[in-house]
């Protein structure tokens, strides 16, 4: 047996290009182990994890849901109303001790119950308006699924400026209720006190 053998093993010539003995030939026309992969044609490139979204997908504030064109749901009038009528139901219910006070006909049963009714009524409002604040919901608005929210991150206003937007309605009362009926046709379904408060309030 000799090295010209080609029954030889040791004897073969090394393979073409100058590959080494013992490591596997790569097909021709595929990277090698540690190149980038390419996508197969016609199929996008996927974005890594921690790839900025492309902006105009969602609007800031809201990842729970889609926004088309990047415009939040505003709520119509119609669901603001009912809303603020499921509160007032609800202030009412608290009046009722005042009521039952005023048939019994004493002059301390009308005040001990009208105590009660005053404190009722205050606590009642008090809690809404901190829910407002910390969630953009009062119960009135959770039952109507609608939410008060910034309208320049979309988050909830908080207890402080919840507030300053509640002083802010005498806006929308002074030109003959007019700030109340703005949402009918405003493009963001905005009260004056919204704008003046920078909320806006939207479905969800």
């Amino acid at each position: 047996m000799s090295f010209g053998d080609p029954n030889n093993p040791y004897g073969q010539p090394p393979p073409q290009g100058g590959q080494p003995y013992g490591q596997p030939q790569q097909p021709q026309g595929q990277p090698g182990y540690g190149y980038p992969q390419q996508p197969p044609q016609g199929v996008p490139p996927q974005q890594g994890y921690g790839y900025p979204q492309q902006p105009g997908q969602q609007y800031p504030g809201y990842p729970q849901q889609q926004m088309y064109g990047g415009t939040p749901p505003y709520a119509h009038w119609g669901l603001r109303v009912g809303a603020t009528l499921v509160d007032g139901l609800i202030l009412m219910v608290a009046y009722i001790p005042a009521v039952i006070g005023a048939a019994m006909g004493s002059d301390s049963g009308q005040a001990i119950f009208g105590l009660i009714s005053i404190v009722a009524i205050l606590g009642v409002a008090i809690w809404m308006l901190i829910q407002e604040g910390k969630t953009g919901q009062t119960i009135g608005k959770k039952a109507l699924g609608i939410r008060l929210l910034r309208e320049n991150d979309g988050r909830p206003l908080g207890v402080g400026m919840a507030f300053v937007r509640r002083l802010a309605h005498f806006l929308d009362s002074i030109a003959c209720y007019l700030g109340w009926l703005w949402p009918l046709w405003d493009s963001k379904k905005q009260t004056f006190a919204d704008k003046v408060c920078g909320s806006v309030v939207v479905k969800g």
